[in-house]
């Protein structure tokens, strides 16, 4: 027997600005019962002490979520000096106190450029990566520690928006898989001490940014019009990619699957339209052909 689906087929990207002390999953959950979305998905998570862009995708969004994971991040932290914890933040239990040596303006202006461009970062315990089937944070609440491979990540700026006593104000725009609690303790123990991350927040995920995204009690003092009204096209995260139109006839026939002889030049990946909208990703063949990749069904149900 078929699964009964559970709400309402909801297609489109919601920018949240997740609020303090609430897991992604939780925040998720939030505006999929807001919409009474049948199904959903996030990306990227934010830990519950993180605030900030969240984008959520629902319905055939979920097929694009890959995208927005992969793409760039900023975000502003506030790091402590002088204290570091078990989790690479406050809320974690502190397991070392370091005196702060009196930092210059040069010491501050050398550390910004040794963590600038391309570096090698250890992932923190306390994240989701996975070792032998196991997420590295359920390990960690265990008690255990396991060794972690430094991987190559890029910081295509770093910018030291205030120093106060032992506090440290930084904004980052960062590669995707960049850990900021590990950036922050790579650069406490640079500046002679240690740190853990006081306050993040994410401010930009890819094209999308904090000034797009909505608080959950925005999104619930708004009409079921408005909330509809408030998700991103589902195609909008491609609009890097090539875009090809095809005919109703076509249409039909790549919903088949089937390949299309069309008149356009070049390869690779590109977006397909008809008059009835977003078609889906499409790949342009060596032999002139399209052959479609990645099909969307978009319809929002009302109720």
């Amino acid at each position: 027997m078929a699964k009964r689906k559970s709400g309402r087929d909801i297609h489109g990207i919601l920018l949240l600005d997740k609020r303090l002390g609430v897991s992604s999953n939780k925040a998720l959950q939030e505006v999929r019962r807001l919409l009474n979305a049948n199904k959903a998905g996030h990306t990227g998570s934010l830990d519950p002490m993180a605030t900030g862009l969240l984008p959520l995708c629902f319905g055939e969004a979920t097929k694009v979520s890959g995208l927005l994971l992969d793409e760039d991040k900023r975000y502003r932290f506030v790091m402590q000096l002088g204290v570091m914890t078990d989790t690479g933040d406050i809320e974690g239990e502190v397991v070392k106190r370091m005196p702060v040596p009196k930092l210059s303006e040069q010491r501050l202006q050398d550390c910004i450029r040794q963590f600038t461009g391309d570096i090698d970062q250890v992932p923190p315990m306390y994240s989701a990566l996975k070792h032998q089937g196991k997420k590295l944070y359920e390990l960690a609440r265990e008690g255990k520690v396991v060794a972690r491979k430094a991987r190559r990540i890029r910081i295509h700026s770093l910018r030291l928006l205030a120093s106060e006593g032992d506090l440290l104000t930084m904004e980052a725009h960062c590669s995707k898989g960049t850990y900021i609690r590990s950036l922050a303790e790579d650069i406490g123990h640079y500046l002679g001490s240690c740190a853990t991350v006081k306050v993040l927040r994410r401010t930009a995920s890819g094209r999308f940014s904090i000034e797009q995204a909505y608080t959950l009690e925005q999104l619930q003092a708004m009409s079921e019009s408005q909330l509809l009204n408030s998700l991103i096209a589902v195609d909008k995260p491609l609009e890097s990619i090539p875009a090809v139109r095809v005919s109703t006839e076509q249409a039909e026939r790549i919903r088949q699957g089937q390949q299309l002889c069309i008149e356009e030049s070049g390869q690779g990946m590109v977006r397909m339209y008809s008059e009835q909208g977003f078609l889906g990703l499409g790949e342009m063949l060596l032999n002139g052909k399209l052959a479609p990749k990645k099909l969307f069904l978009l319809h929002n149900e009302v109720a």
